[in-house]
């Protein structure tokens, strides 16, 4: 199987199950040294590529909306020539736009690698109908979620919070994050991202555990495949 996509809710684990696969059959994790590939073949400079994802998105307001203007996401430099050969850098504002052509030309160059993970960025509607591709979502509870965010905010923080500020905080990222990937990928490509057709397997994390699912999206890859598990 070349690729495998899996979309997910915040807080439920399908990071960790992502790279629990990777363990499982040796393939690699879509990183962003595959964006700085494609933002270098656009003339941008290396070093200052961000990778926009629904993690990084902003959701529009009304206005920009109303206007349909791109949103700036970041000042990169471009490697300009001139008529001598000498190169130097321009700074420019990399719009919403640019920055998802170059996503969406990573994942299908990590479509031709083969052997890949890959988490959100739209791969389940960019790989939609390409051969070889397991698009898998991963869910769970909102309670497991909220439970499993606060350790994650625990951890970080490294101090004393009262229960109850972090369950709020959890909760609130949970929601805020939940929200601009369903409007990433309803803004970008037109669908819902819950929708389960969009998916080969729709896998609940409050039924099994991670370790669980990542083998039952092995055993998917195999049996696809002809081969045993």
């Amino acid at each position: 199987m070349s690729v495998i996509t899996i979309s997910r809710q915040y807080g439920s684990g399908g990071d960790e199950i992502a790279d629990r696969v990777c363990e499982l059959l040796g393939y690699r994790h879509f990183d962003k040294r595959l964006i700085q590939q494609a933002a270098v073949e656009a003339g941008l400079a290396e070093q200052e590529v961000i990778d926009y994802t629904e993690d990084s998105y902003r959701v529009k307001n009304f206005i920009e909306r109303l206007t349909g203007r791109p949103i700036p996401v970041a000042k990169v430099s471009v490697w300009k020539e001139d008529a001598r050969g000498v190169r130097s850098a321009e700074n420019v504002i990399l719009n919403d736009e640019v920055a998802l052509g170059l996503v969406q030309k990573a994942v299908k160059a990590a479509y031709e690698t083969g052997n890949m993970v890959i988490v959100g960025r739209g791969g389940q509607v960019i790989l939609k109908d390409h051969p070889e591709v397991v698009h898998v979502r991963i869910e769970a509870p909102m309670e497991d979620r909220i439970q499993r965010v606060k350790a994650q905010l625990k951890q970080e923080k490294q101090a004393y919070q009262a229960d109850i500020n972090l369950r709020r905080a959890a909760q609130d990222l949970i929601v805020t994050r939940d929200f601009a990937s369903g409007d990433y990928i309803l803004q970008y490509y037109g669908v819902d991202w819950s929708d389960p057709l969009l998916y080969h397997m729709v896998l609940n994390t409050g039924k099994v555990s991670i370790e669980q699912a990542a083998h039952i999206i092995v055993e998917l890859v195999h049996a696809l495949q002809g081969e045993p598990a």
